[in-house]
């Protein structure tokens, strides 16, 4: 779907039946027609249904992008610059997005072998457009690139984060991107969008058009679902469109539902496209200290590597902290430093949404078979995986044991090719080859 429609969605009603939605009066703070302006001759998007005798077609599908075609060439290269980041935001909150923080985080990027540092909301008054430049000169010679966080408003949110009015207006948010460009911003992360009117659908494709010129990758969040836009929009990266990470941050209450939101994010969620989660967190508890008080993680530290696998973006920027390289398990970091961003395949292996999950993605030849548990029971699996590892080949096990601290092990895969997991309640398990 692109601009020439609006965004709909299904509405349930009674005896299973279903019918289309359109966009709510009340979206995009009541501006803009709930229903489509359409020239004719034209054409309504695609709108499709996975069914299957087992969950495994809804979690392979490639179905969103199948059936588009790109909407524009890209001025560059884009996939080179996909990766792993980090950002500060998510531990530290506010208070941390300032210059000293933000070079922090920039070293710590750099220790990790990532790709870009995303400096979030608030940078343009607490940091400031030139201090910006310098942090963007200093992340260069570290091989670092910066993403960075702006308001999408306009008069449809108010919002007070910052810097706000600069891509609802084309004169503008060109001439901010002409600025990133100079001084070698590598993407944007736009928030608060929230709708699927049309209006709002051409200012999501305005932002990327626009930002494509300039040679810029786009995240969207508070925004809408992606729907084909990794294959029509070359620049486009992730969209959020899902409850976050930030809700961790926010309350205990999403700490304690994590693994149970973790086990329907790959069958609802991120089966349609790329989902910008920012999670594995390997913080016990989310502060900059890493101290107790405040929001505390429940889950382990191996459900933090196997989520890495189990939730897709090709620009994946983790709720890790420069801390994590000293207090975390070295098995974990050494994990996280390599895994992938981008997939070749993907198998559903077992789960059922909202109890449990494990899959499989492989990255150059190599398969990653990841799970998540969020029932109260541990569960015990036997999974083939003749399909993914070789009879006598070692793997590397990671899995939490009885007393639920984690470790990385090797193991030989057996001649019948069949692996026991035992994965207690907020717990996982990975494999991959060693």
């Amino acid at each position: 779907m692109s601009s020439y429609y609006c965004g709909s969605r299904l509405i349930g009603h009674e005896n299973g039946l279903y019918t289309i939605g359109f966009p709510q009066e009340g979206e995009f703070n009541g501006n803009g027609t709930t229903s489509p302006g359409i020239a004719l001759p034209g054409k309504t998007p695609w709108r499709t249904i996975t069914l299957g005798s087992t969950l495994a077609p809804i979690v392979e599908t490639t179905v969103p992008f199948d059936v588009v075609e790109p909407l524009y060439e890209p001025s560059k290269d884009y996939a080179a610059e996909y990766g792993c980041g980090t950002w500060s935001w998510i531990i530290a909150g506010d208070a941390s997005m300032n210059m000293d923080d933000q070079k922090r985080y920039v070293d710590f990027c750099a220790a990790m072998g990532y790709r870009t540092v995303l400096v979030d909301a608030l940078w343009d008054t607490q940091v400031g457009y030139d201090k910006i430049e310098e942090l963007a000169a200093y992340a260069k010679q570290k091989n670092v690139g910066l993403y960075l966080w702006y308001n999408s408003n306009g008069y449809w949110n108010d919002a007070p984060q910052g810097p706000r009015g600069k891509m609802n207006n084309i004169i503008t948010r060109r001439k901010e991107m002409k600025w990133m460009q100079r001084i070698g911003i590598k993407g944007i992360k736009v928030d608060f969008v929230g709708s699927d009117k049309q209006v709002t659908m051409q200012l999501y494709e305005d932002i990327l058009a626009d930002a494509n010129d300039y040679g810029l990758l786009v995240i969207f969040h508070g925004c809408t679902i992606p729907r084909g836009w990794e294959r029509m929009y070359p620049n486009y990266a992730a969209s959020e469109a899902v409850l976050a990470s930030e809700n961790m941050n926010f309350s205990q209450g999403s700490c304690d539902a994590e693994a149970f939101n973790a086990c329907i994010h790959p069958f609802v969620r991120n089966t349609i496209g790329s989902m910008d989660f920012g999670g594995s967190t390997l913080n016990k508890y989310y502060n900059a200290k890493n101290e107790p008080g405040g929001r505390m993680r429940v889950t382990s530290d191996v459900f933090a590597l196997a989520t890495a696998v189990l939730f897709q973006s090709p620009v994946q920027h983790f709720a890790l902290a420069p801390n994590n390289l000293t207090d975390a398990p070295a098995w974990a970091i050494d994990f996280m430093k390599k895994v992938p961003t981008t997939w070749d395949e993907v198998k559903f292996i077992d789960g059922y949404p909202g109890k449990y999950i494990v899959m499989a993605r492989k990255h150059a030849g190599k398969w990653y078979v990841a799970g998540i548990n969020a029932q109260d029971k541990t569960i015990k699996l036997k999974i083939d995986v003749s399909t993914l590892f070789a009879a006598g080949e070692v793997v590397n096990l990671y899995e939490d044991n009885d007393k639920l601290a984690g470790s990385v092990k090797e193991q030989v895969i057996s001649k019948k090719q069949i692996v026991n997991l035992s994965i207690p309640k907020n717990r996982g398990v990975v494999i991959t080859r060693k």
